[in-house]
């Protein structure tokens, strides 16, 4: 898949920018502030139908304007696809070839895009919950059976916990949304512990190779509410913790409070790792994604690199650059403010492979030779 052309029209301190782009390598150059994360975060929102910073739709716009509007153009499967966004109002607009999505979820994993950011270090620094957002999104962009599961559970979730909050305790209430919680719970964590082996192998090995040598074992492991229980069965789990729920009015067990365990040679990443250390497992995580994602959606997702080199020595720097100028991966957007990194990829690839490279400032985009 390729990302031929982006207007953007009014996004974060972009007022109007009109790009066509590279099939392969696109380099945006300049200083902090200018604008060339906010052009990764529109690419992004193209894709996942949210921002990567979080921030609300009402957010995203421009300053002092009333609207924002993305518009692309892709080569998806060898057939072109246009998709845009409005921003504005009470609802956005979200449309493919013209036709408004009954249902944004319906999107996921269609136009598939991993980025990677300094933001990715609250993957070891922050709580649980940055960790399992991670995990839904590997696997709800190649699973759309996990999506609606996770929807459906999230839905009873609410229900439950308003049930407590209102300080109700009738036994048949709570079964008749704990038994679709169970179902939904069971294909959940089973995908989740399941992509997190496989995860963790692909993840070994760009660890491995960014680090430059295999002495430091990294590894992924799942952690589940339901391995408390002999039957995994979350109805008996929430049975049992049903009193202390009423005390705290919500839900204190389940897929949404499971976790990921991230390790180097057997000890806890945010307790003993080096800032280089801890920014190579992030950094190997959001490529270990790149490849799970390529393999579930069978198609090169865009893989948008925004400011990733920043804190780490030289060699692991060159090791990043030799791994994605790999022809494994397919079109690459990289922002950075020092222009020998860039220089330095370009040098890597092939003379005949396609790149541009534009200077940013204050949310304007001009191309460099």
């Amino acid at each position: 898949m390729k990302l031929t052309t982006l207007q953007v029209t009014n996004f974060k301190n972009i007022t109007h920018a009109s790009l066509e782009f590279s099939d392969k390598l696109n380099c945006l150059l300049g200083d902090n502030g200018m604008g060339k994360s906010n052009l990764l975060d529109a690419i992004y929102y193209l894709s996942m139908g949210k921002s990567f910073s979080g921030l609300t739709d009402n957010a995203l716009i421009t300053c002092g304007e009333t609207f924002a509007l993305l518009k692309a153009e892709y080569n998806r499967r060898n057939a072109h696809e246009e998709l845009m966004v409005g921003l504005g109002g009470r609802r956005k607009s979200f449309k493919r070839g013209g036709k408004e999505y009954k249902r944004l979820s319906a999107h996921v994993g269609l136009f598939p895009a991993i980025m990677i950011s300094p933001g990715d270090m609250s993957l070891i620094n922050g709580h649980a919950d940055e960790r399992r957002r991670f995990l839904d999104m590997v696997i709800a962009q190649g699973d759309h059976r996990y999506l609606e599961a996770l929807i459906k559970y999230n839905h009873a979730l609410e229900q439950r916990n308003r049930l407590l909050r209102d300080g109700l305790h009738d036994p048949a209430l709570f079964q008749a949304i704990e038994i679709p919680m169970d179902a939904a719970a069971r294909y959940i964590t089973h995908a989740r512990r399941q992509r997190v082996d496989e995860l963790s192998a692909i993840h070994s090995r760009y660890y491995h190779a960014i680090a430059g040598q295999d002495t430091e074992t990294p590894s992924l492991s799942y952690i589940t509410h339901l391995d408390n229980d002999p039957d995994g069965s979350l109805i008996n789990i929430l049975d049992t913790n049903r009193d202390r729920d009423h005390i705290l009015k919500y839900t204190s067990v389940g897929p949404h409070r499971d976790d990921m365990d991230l390790n180097v040679n057997g000890m806890n990443v945010r307790r003993t790792a080096s800032q280089g250390q801890s920014k190579t497992f992030t950094i190997a995580l959001r490529l270990a994604q790149y490849e799970f994602t390529a393999t579930q959606t069978e198609m090169s997702p865009l893989l948008l690199l925004d400011d990733i080199f920043d804190k780490l020595d030289a060699s692991r720097v060159e090791n990043i650059m030799n791994v994605v100028a790999g022809d494994e991966f397919g079109q690459i957007f990289i922002t950075d403010t020092n222009r020998r990194h860039l220089d330095e990829i370009l040098g890597r690839v092939h003379a005949t492979t396609p790149h541009r490279l534009w200077h940013v400032t204050s949310g304007t985009f001009n191309i460099m030779q």
